[in-house]
Formats: C-alpha cells, sequence, structure tokens
C-alpha cells in the first residue's frame, strides 16, 4: 500500500462546545484527505493536510458535466472510548459501483477504508460524546480537468472531509411528516438511480422544496415510470411490515443499495423473521393499513424516524414510545427486539451501531 503523508495544522480550530447545537454538515474538523489521479499514473500521493479550499478551474469538468460521486459514514464514540465505524468497507465498495457507472477510475477500497481510519484517529479529538452524536465522514471524487467538453475526466481528486453532527432532521428523533411525490420523478432504471452521485440529489430538490413549502420535512419517491411504486423516502431507504412480513423495494437499478438497507435486511432474517425485497405500490401500501385494525409500520433507514403523511388518511402508523428512542446501545437494542416482537416504530439507523460487524478506526 502507499503511504500516507501526514500534515498537522498548526492553527487548530476550536471545537464545539454545545453539542446540543451541532446541527448536520456545517462545522468541520482540522484535517481532510486528498489523493490525486493522472492518466497514466493512478491513484497517488495520499496525503492528510489541514482543512482547506481547493484550488479549482473555472473550467473544472465536475462543474459543468456532474462528473462526481461520493460517499457518507459516521463514526461513533463507544461507552468504553472507543472509535468505532459501521461497515466502511461497503461504502468503500459501494463507491467503486458510483465509479464504474461514471467512468471514474477504480479505487483501492482496502487503502482508501484505512485512509478514512487514519483521519479519523488524526481527528478523533472532534467526535461528540452526546447520545444522538457522531462524526459524520463524507468521502467524495470529482472531475477537475479544466476543460469544457463532455468526456470522462483524466485528472480527478479523492477527497474526504471530517464533520462532528447531531440530528439530520431538525426534529430530532421525533416523527416527522412525509409527502407523497407524483409529479417529479428522482430516477429511472437505466440511469444512475443506484449510485451515490450530486446529479441525483439535484433532481430531488425541487419536490423537496414544494414539500418543506406544504410543512412537510421529507418526499417519498415513487417510480419513475408507472409513478405508484414505492421507491425511497428522500435519502432513505424504507421497510414496511405487512402481514407479519417485511418488504422492503427490490433494488432494480433506480434505488440505492444501503449499507443500513443489507444489515438490517441481515439482522431481520438472522432474526428468523421473513424478509421480502418485491415492488410496493402505495396503492397495495395505503389499502393494506385501511383494511387492518392492527397498527402497521414505517421504518426509514440512513436517517431518523419517519412518520408517514398517510396518516392524514386516518391510517393507523404507530409512533414510537419515547423509551425507544434511544439511540445508546442498550436503547437500540430495547427497541431493536421490540420491533421484532410488536412491529413497534424504530429506525434501521439506529440499529446500525448494535450490528456486529463494527470495525475500530484507531
Amino acid at each position: 500500500m502507499q503511504e500516507i503523508r501526514v500534515e498537522l495544522t498548526k492553527a487548530p480550530k476550536a471545537k464545539p462546545t454545545d453539542e446540543s447545537k451541532l446541527g448536520f454538515g456545517t462545522i468541520f474538523t482540522d484535517h481532510m484527505f486528498i489523493m490525486n489521479y493522472d492518466e497514466g499514473q493512478g491513484w497517488h500521493d495520499p496525503r492528510i493536510v489541514p482543512f482547506q479550499d481547493i484550488p479549482l478551474s473555472p473550467a473544472a469538468m465536475c462543474l459543468h458535466y456532474g462528473q462526481s460521486v461520493f460517499e457518507g459514514m459516521k463514526a461513533y464514540r463507544a461507552v468504553d472510548g472507543r472509535v468505532l465505524l459501521f461497515r466502511p468497507d461497503r461504502n468503500m465498495a459501494r463507491l467503486n459501483v458510483s465509479n464504474d457507472r461514471l467512468c471514474i477510475p477504480a479505487i483501492d477500497e482496502e487503502f482508501c477504508t484505512e485512509a478514512i481510519a487514519k483521519l479519523v484517529s488524526v481527528d478523533k479529538d472532534w467526535i461528540p460524546h452526546s447520545e444522538g452524536t457522531s462524526l459524520y465522514i463524507r468521502p467524495f471524487i470529482i472531475g477537475v480537468d479544466p476543460h469544457v467538453g463532455v468526456h470522462p475526466a483524466k485528472h480527478l481528486l479523492f477527497i474526504v472531509i471530517l464533520s462532528p453532527v447531531g440530528a439530520y432532521y431538525p426534529e430530532g428523533l421525533n416523527p416527522v411528516k412525509i409527502y407523497v411525490e407524483k409529479n417529479y420523478v428522482r430516477a429511472v432504471r437505466g440511469g444512475m438511480g443506484y449510485t451515490k452521485t450530486a446529479g441525483n440529489y439535484a433532481a430531488s430538490l425541487k419536490a423537496q422544496d414544494e414539500a418543506e413549502k406544504q410543512n412537510y420535512t421529507q418526499v417519498l419517491w415513487l417510480d419513475g415510470i408507472e409513478r405508484k411504486y414505492i421507491e425511497e423516502v428522500g435519502t432513505m431507504n424504507v421497510f414496511f411490515k405487512i402481514n407479519g412480513e417485511i418488504v422492503t423495494p427490490a433494488l432494480q437499478g433506480s434505488i440505492l443499495s444501503g449499507v443500513t438497507r443489507m444489515s438490517c435486511i441481515d439482522i431481520l432474517r438472522s432474526w428468523g423473521m421473513k424478509v421480502t425485497e418485491r415492488a410496493i405500490s402505495i396503492d397495495e401500501l395505503a389499502a393494506e393499513l385501511l383494511s387492518r385494525e392492527k397498527t402497521q409500520i414505517l421504518v426509514g433507514d440512513g436517517a431518523e424516524l419517519c412518520y408517514n403523511e398517510l396518516t392524514k388518511r386516518g391510517l393507523p402508523v404507530r409512533l414510537a414510545p419515547p423509551h425507544l428512542r434511544w439511540q445508546s446501545a442498550w436503547g437500540v437494542a430495547r427497541a431493536a427486539e421490540e420491533l421484532a416482537r410488536t412491529g413497534g416504530l424504530v429506525t434501521a439507523a439506529e440499529l446500525a451501531p448494535v450490528y456486529h460487524r463494527l470495525s475500530q478506526a484507531e
């Protein structure tokens, strides 16, 4: 493996003193990781340097043609002081799936996982201590050729930045209102919906803006062809419990394969629960809920607690009681057990810290 050069900052920034006001993605740590790609040389010069702006030509191809990919993961501070990452190898594998679709040279997944762990170790003092907080890790790749012309970039940057964060939504762990979008689509099969690329998120902004104007927090996306099959909720995969069976939309080319999604399926099946990946129409969900007296659930992964907008139609979607909204390991375990036993509402993201494949970052 290549050696990672480390240049420590000579001007450390003040760390947040009130962890209840971290927000999401607005505060950044002292250092970042950078690695260059040049055609004929490959990926080279990996380094950890002080967090800084990067020089970029106004003609840089990423600014014009969207050749960029990224990932998102977190580092957690355990109760015994260890720093843990949740399956970072799977994020690097997914990054290469995105790279392939956008004609970006593949990265060495093992090396980049180690690079992220080293960066987190350098800035470990930035990892917050409070429940519900973590260190968000954002790896991304951009094409930087100073050329206005549509073709794959020959010069790219792989960068990783870190941010101490609280809840993604202002509501925190309280339920949020979800808007079922029927006019706009996020992705279609054959497109880039299964990748994590900037263009997918740009395509979601209009619907998100209109949902917020109607006091909704997130958008439930339907398929781009028939406009009736559930795909994602905002940036999350989604799970339903129907007649004792856990159902989640199948991955058919327009849905991002979530690492938490994969982990939840593994966990649920290990508990002996039936998990089915298939098409789920919004009409099927509404009819199922209306036909049953017992409470059903909606679980969104990768973010916070979700509360389906279908409650406006009088559908019986139960909210998790406060004692199941803990983010501590014991709280998560209790919530997971309750989910399996009664069909209570808990996020897949809350299952992440107790999944057995946690990797040490230091």
